[in-house]
């Protein structure tokens, strides 16, 4: 019996069918057993025990930045920074009730209010930070106590200074307790409450709130308008102080590197640098070439040694940077919950 060319052809064919299929089924067995042997994913409590842990430490030392700034630099000059420690202060000056007592009389206030519409979720850091300021505003008032009965002046009587002071060393200490997931209460749970039922940010409720607290303070209690305007000052410096903090701490920049030379440029950033590269593929709209373009996420900190890289290896590389407001990842910054 003779073999046409179109059984051979079939044969053939058919061979190299079950050979594909065989090798498809191969490698999604393949991925399948991979997916299954991908690790268990840690216990939560685990994995954020230590993230925890140091978050409450810097809390605690952004509370306690708060207190020096408060105590030895608003206290003794009779300012009023906003929030609930301006209200306290406030109390302070007219009645002689000390803050910490105050302060805490209105948070305990407010949270009570807030546990409803915001729940116990958000009040965990945020009682933790109510105490470590009353606490504070304790210890550093014993501190700065002298023996005739007032509270030490380290800004002489240079009141601005004292606002500068002050509002550097309040802004700065708010920005380390924001920064690790914490709130000190007060103005920020009726800046949440509103927010949650109308469409006000948050960063502006409190403004306001703050600027009513310094303007009512300065005119009804104290009687000075000189009060009033460095109050606006401090709220101005502390506002200043807490988003300089917060962004230089987060701070990155994005590259976006298009050069003949791209394999050399990402190997270099990759071992120089240690950072990534992202190779994306594109085309010249006027040129119609194919083009290379690389994508680097870094810290501001290495923008100098990744442009001193790529001048040395392309001078006529073109390169854009864009400041990015937060990165998250490996190398970075983690997720925040």
């Amino acid at each position: 019996m003779k073999t046409t060319d179109a059984d051979k052809n079939a044969t053939a064919n058919a061979a190299k069918s079950t050979t594909m299929n065989a090798a498809k089924s191969a490698a999604m067995n393949a991925a399948k057993n991979a997916m299954g042997a991908l690790p268990a994913l840690p216990s939560l409590p685990k994995l954020h025990v230590w993230d925890e842990v140091k978050d409450y430490l810097f809390i605690t030392i952004g509370c306690m930045m708060y207190c020096v700034g408060f105590v030895f630099f608003m206290l003794p000059h009779q300012f009023i920074p906003g929030g609930c420690t301006g209200i306290a202060a406030l109390i302070y000056y007219g009645t002689g009730i000390p803050t910490q007592y105050s302060y805490l009389a209105i948070n305990i206030l407010l949270l009570i209010i807030g546990l409803k519409s915001l729940g116990i979720k958000y009040f965990i850091k945020t009682i933790y930070a109510v105490i470590m300021i009353t606490l504070g505003l304790e210890i550093v008032q014993r501190l700065a106590m002298q023996p005739d009965g007032t509270l030490m002046r380290l800004a002489q009587d240079e009141d601005f200074m004292a606002a500068v002071l002050g509002g550097c060393l309040e802004g700065t200490g708010l920005a380390i307790v924001f920064l690790n997931n914490g709130s000190t209460g007060g103005t920020d749970i009726v800046a949440s409450i509103i927010n949650k039922y109308r469409s006000f940010s948050m960063g502006r409720i409190i403004m306001w709130i703050d600027f009513l607290i310094v303007t009512c303070g300065g005119f009804l209690v104290l009687h000075d308008w000189h009060k009033v305007v460095i109050g606006y000052c401090v709220l101005l410096i502390s506002m200043i102080m807490l988003d300089y903090t917060m962004n230089s701490a987060t701070q990155s920049v994005q590259f976006t590197i298009i050069s003949d030379q791209y394999e050399t440029i990402a190997k270099v950033i990759n071992e120089e640098v240690g950072r990534g590269v992202t190779v994306l593929f594109g085309e010249g709209w006027y040129s119609k070439a194919d083009r290379h373009v690389l994508i680097v996420m870094a810290r501001r900190r290495e923008s100098p040694q990744i442009f001193r890289l790529i001048k040395y290896i392309d001078p006529r590389a073109f390169v854009s940077q864009t400041k990015v407001v937060g990165v998250y990842g490996e190398g970075f910054d983690h997720i925040k919950s």
